[in-house]
């Protein structure tokens, strides 16, 4: 049975870090496209990175670019997000998700991750003083 679990998450203030971690079980990691996506209360659940399983090409959403790193340990069978200079706006329940493959469309100038296939149950990160 496939079955994702993401943990790691928790209270920080602003301008603080924290590494998100996705255990996967029942498939093999490298054969799969990992994305973490998340959701603030009230708000639409947004694709915030990608991590491609065949070319290890990665994907972020705008708003994280320069602030997130995903990345994998096949051997581990985990999936990481790395998240520093953390804002209160990046508030929000994190979800891991896997899928063939990091699949996306384009609104206007914008590309968005699409939604996958199998979902863990997330975990919450609250970014504040």
């Amino acid at each position: 049975q496939l079955q994702l679990v993401e943990s790691g998450g928790g209270l920080v203030q602003p301008g603080g870090s924290l590494r998100l971690s996705c255990a996967v079980s029942g498939f093999t990691l490298e054969h799969y496209a990992i994305g973490w996506f998340r959701q603030a209360p009230g708000k639409e659940r947004e694709g915030v990175s990608c991590s491609s399983s065949s070319n290890n090409s990665t994907y972020y959403v705008d708003s994280v670019k320069g602030r997130f790193t995903i990345s994998r340990d096949n051997a581990k069978n985990t999936v990481y997000l790395q998240m520093n200079s953390l804002k209160p706006e990046d508030t929000a329940v994190y979800y891991c998700a896997a899928d063939a493959l990091c699949k996306f469309y384009s609104d206007y100038d914008t590309i968005f991750l699409h939604n996958m296939k199998y979902w863990g149950k997330g975990t919450l990160v609250t970014v504040s003083t």
